[in-house]
C-alpha cells in the first residue's frame, strides 16, 4: 500500500503563531465585556462594525421592515428552505423517546429529554452573511423546544442584513441583535446590563468567534469546537475531473484557510482535476479566495485501492466528505469519523450547507472522532430519574448498595443505604457496618 501526495498543505506548525493571537485576542476582549458589559459591547461594535446605536436588540418594527426589504423570490426560497430543515429536524426529534423501566419489581427508571432553556445563536456576516446559519441554529432550537431562543449577527453595511433578519424571525428567535464577532458571544454568554445571559452557545463563524466559545466553554454549553470549512472528495475513475475540482473550490470560496482535498485511486483523475483547478480559478469570481485556500490548504492523494481511501478519510475526519465512486453504499456503511457525507454525484456540499435539510454547523479539525454535527438533540439534555415503589425493593436494593459503599470506603454512602434496609426491611444492620 502506498500513499502519494500530488499536492500537500502547509504544515500545521505554521499556523500556530496566528492562533496565539487570536487566543490572546480573545481573551482581552471577554474580559472587557465582562467589566464593561452594554458600553464594552457598544465601544467594540463600534470599533469592529462601525456602528454604535442606543439598543443592539431590534424592535419588532425593525425587524419587519428589514423582511419588508427581502425580495419575494428570497422569502419564498427562504421559506423553502426552513421547511426542508423542520422536516428533518421534526424526524429527528420524533425519535428521541422518554423511557421508564420497571428493572426489577419495585425499581423503576427512567428518562427525560428535556430543552436547554436559552440558546444564543450566531449567524455569521462578514464577506459572506451566512442566511442558511439563522435556519441551521434557529429553527432547530425551535423544533427542540427551547423557550428562549436569542439570535445575533454582524451589520451589513452598517445595517441588519434583511434575509438573515428573516431567517431568524421565521425560524422562531425571541431576541434578535445586530452584534457582530466576539462582542456577540461574548454579550449571549457572560450579559451585560440590557442583555440576559443564555445557557448554551451555537453557530459557526470566524477564528475569533470559535476562539470565543472555546473559552466560554464550562460557562456555557457550546454545539461543537469549530474550526474553517473543510471538504473532502472521495472519486474514482466514474466520475470527471470538471465535477471534481468544481466541488472542491466551491467550499476553497469560504475563506483564505479552507481546507479541501481529493482522495482518488486513480492518477488520471488526480492530474486532470489539478489542472481543472487552474482553469476554474482563471474564471470563478471568488478566486481571489478560492486560490488562497487551494494553494495553502489544498491536498491530492493518491491512494491504490479504496480500503486505503477509506482508511485516509477515516483518519483525516474532515467536515464534509462527497463520495463520488462505484461504491458509495460500502462508504456510508464503513466510515466512521467525519461531519456529513454527501453520496453520488448528484448530491454536493453546497445543498446541503443551504436547503436540503440535514444541518450544516458541523465538526471540523478532526472532531468528528467523538462528535456528529448539530442537530436538534444538541439543544435537549437527557436527565434520568429513579423510583423504589416497594419496601422489598428498598431493601434489597439497599443491602447491595451498602456493601458496595463499604467495599470503596465511602461509610455515609453505606448509611444512605443502611436506614432503608433498616426501616422498609426490619433487619438490623449496625450503624456503619455493611448489610448482611
Amino acid at each position: 500500500m502506498t500513499i502519494t501526495y500530488l499536492k500537500t498543505a502547509k504544515p500545521a506548525a505554521e499556523r500556530a503563531e496566528d492562533d496565539a493571537k487570536v487566543r490572546s485576542t480573545v481573551e482581552a476582549t471577554l474580559r472587557e465585556i465582562e467589566t464593561g458589559g452594554d458600553a464594552a459591547i457598544a465601544s467594540l461594535s463600534q470599533k469592529f462594525d462601525g456602528v454604535s446605536r442606543p439598543s443592539f436588540r431590534l424592535t419588532p418594527s425593525e425587524i419587519e421592515a428589514a423582511m419588508s426589504r427581502v425580495s419575494t423570490r428570497d422569502m419564498e426560497d427562504i421559506r423553502f428552505a426552513q421547511t426542508q430543515i423542520r422536516r428533518f429536524a421534526e424526524a429527528q426529534r420524533a425519535s428521541m423517546t422518554d423511557i421508564e423501566v420497571e428493572t426489577m419489581p419495585g425499581v423503576v427508571l427512567g428518562h427525560r429529554n428535556i430543552p436547554v432553556q436559552s440558546v444564543g445563536c450566531y449567524v455569521p456576516g462578514g464577506k459572506f452573511p451566512m442566511v442558511a446559519s439563522a435556519h441551521m441554529s434557529v429553527l432547530t432550537a425551535t423544533v427542540a423546544g427551547v423557550p428562549r431562543i436569542v439570535a445575533s449577527a454582524p451589520p451589513v453595511k452598517g445595517e441588519p442584513h434583511p434575509a438573515i433578519v428573516a431567517a431568524m424571525h421565521l425560524g422562531g428567535a425571541h431576541e434578535i441583535y445586530v452584534l457582530g464577532g466576539i462582542q456577540a458571544v461574548g454579550a449571549m454568554a457572560i450579559g451585560t446590563e440590557t442583555i440576559e445571559p443564555v445557557h448554551m452557545l451555537v453557530g459557526p463563524g470566524n477564528a475569533f468567534v470559535a476562539e470565543a466559545k472555546r473559552q466560554l466553554y464550562g460557562r456555557v454549553g457550546i454545539d461543537l469546537f469549530a474550526g474553517p470549512t473543510e471538504t473532502m472528495v472521495i472519486a474514482d475513475d466514474t466520475v470527471d475531473a470538471e465535477l471534481v475540482a468544481t466541488d472542491l473550490l466551491g467550499q476553497a470560496e469560504h475563506g483564505y484557510n479552507s481546507p479541501a482535498c481529493l482522495i482518488t485511486n486513480s492518477r488520471a483523475l488526480a492530474e486532470a482535476t489539478l489542472a481543472e483547478i487552474d482553469r476554474l480559478l482563471a474564471i470563478l469570481p471568488t478566486a481571489e479566495t478560492a486560490s488562497v485556500s487551494w494553494r495553502d490548504y489544498g491536498e491530492v492523494i493518491l491512494c491504490d485501492s479504496h480500503d486505503e481511501m477509506l482508511a485516509v478519510a477515516n483518519d483525516m475526519a474532515y467536515e464534509h466528505v462527497q463520495v463520488m465512486t462505484d461504491r458509495d453504499d460500502w462508504y456510508l456503511a464503513q466510515m466512521h469519523s467525519y461531519g456529513a457525507l454527501f453520496l453520488g454525484p448528484r448530491t454536493n456540499v453546497a445543498n446541503g450547507d443551504k436547503v436540503i435539510g440535514t444541518n450544516h454547523t458541523l465538526p471540523t479539525k478532526k472532531a468528528g472522532r467523538y462528535t456528529g454535527g448539530l442537530w436538534v438533540g444538541k439543544f435537549l439534555k437527557t436527565h434520568s430519574y429513579q423510583r423504589v415503589t416497594s419496601d422489598e425493593a428498598a431493601a434489597t436494593i439497599g443491602a447491595y448498595g451498602s456493601r458496595l459503599c463499604m467495599l470503596e470506603g465511602f461509610v455515609g454512602h453505606a448509611e444512605q443505604c443502611n436506614i432503608r434496609v433498616r426501616r422498609y426491611g426490619g433487619r438490623n444492620v449496625g450503624y456503619g457496618m455493611a448489610a448482611e
